[in-house]
């Protein structure tokens, strides 16, 4: 008798496991970028394949650079019969449509990196974001700048600091201007403090945008930068170097820790760029996609808002960090 309700609960055991097999086969996931070439999101949707991997689900990554292809790739995601999906937006503000469109498609709805926001710019509360503690990062960079700066022995009433800006984006408003609060509260003067207005968020049009102000000021000897992410530092880095300022002359941090700013650091002399505040994508990408799978599958909703922090690496210690970060 023992022996044959041993064999039922081997079976029972046995029939639960392929249930939960089945029941993971059934969840379709969607993964939607902005900018689907950029390696910060190649790795978070490689972060989110290994979550993938690991339950049993399907994920579908799609890009989405504008406004018109966010509905339509929420609309493919709805005729694939997805349950829901996990969003970084090319726009912000397409934050009620983003979320009218899912609604119509019964499609559960989270955003990373970038979050939604209403009409009036408030936060949709509604939708559990997973973001950056853009303000904390930002103060990080200014601290970094702050320090290197007391370490050269720099008369910091002196220094010009170029603020590499793109304000269309409430993340790099945040960023910039936690920077600024660090570097104030240091003593930086806020009247050194030069604005850069981006056009785009790229190298190219971060080094126009720091090139007018440098060639504005050619009496200031040292300089500092900051920005976005990697590529706003990196582009008034450049910039630098086109009017003449030496390395030892000017501080740029970025943020992100980007293939960009790693291959700067490689470089055989150093550059300009000073540091980075490297940002996980693992977090993002593999934490996020379980937290879909566990709202679809169990029913377990994502906490309403989840930010992550960042650490500082050098030209010296980026190995280091990046693997205290489960990137390499």
């Amino acid at each position: 008798m023992l022996r044959i309700l041993k064999s039922f609960a081997a079976v029972g055991i046995a029939v639960g496991a392929l249930t939960a097999a089945a029941h993971a086969a059934d969840v379709k996931i969607g993964f939607v970028v902005k900018q689907p070439e950029e390696p910060w999101f190649q790795d978070e949707w490689k972060f989110a394949d290994i979550a993938a991997k690991e339950k049993g689900f399907t994920l579908v990554k799609i890009g989405a650079e504008d406004g018109e292809k966010v509905q339509s790739a929420i609309d493919n995601l709805g005729a694939q019969g997805a349950q829901g999906f996990i969003i970084c937006t090319p726009d912000v503000k397409l934050g009620p449509g983003i979320v009218a469109k899912a609604e119509a498609n019964g499609l559960k709805l989270m955003t990373v990196d970038d979050r939604l926001v209403n009409a009036d710019g408030s936060p949709i509360d509604s939708v559990p974001h997973m973001g950056i503690s853009a303000l904390k990062i930002g103060e990080a960079v200014g601290t970094a700048i702050a320090d290197e700066i007391k370490k050269r022995g720099w008369d910091i009433a002196t220094v010009g600091a170029v603020r590499v800006s793109y304000d269309q984006l409430p993340t790099a408003v945040d960023r910039v201007e936690g920077a600024i609060t660090s570097l104030k509260a240091a003593g930086f003067p806020e009247a050194n403090i030069f604005d850069a207005p981006q056009a785009k968020t790229d190298t190219e049009a971060a080094l126009n945008a720091a090139t007018v102000v440098l060639n504005k000021h050619p009496d200031v000897k040292h300089w500092v930068a900051f920005g976005l992410n990697d590529e706003a530092v990196l582009g008034a880095v450049r910039a630098s170097e086109t009017v003449g300022i030496t390395p030892d002359n000017f501080i740029g941090v970025g943020i992100g820790g980007a293939d960009s700013a790693i291959n700067e650091f490689k470089k055989p002399a150093a550059t300009g760029f000073f540091g980075t505040v490297i940002i996980s994508p693992k977090r993002h990408g593999y934490e996020t996609a379980l937290n879909m799978y566990d709202w679809v599958a169990n029913g377990k909703e994502p906490p309403a808002l989840t930010l992550t922090a960042g650490e500082l690496a050098l030209r010296d210690t980026y190995v280091d960090v990046r693997k205290s970060l489960g990137i390499e």
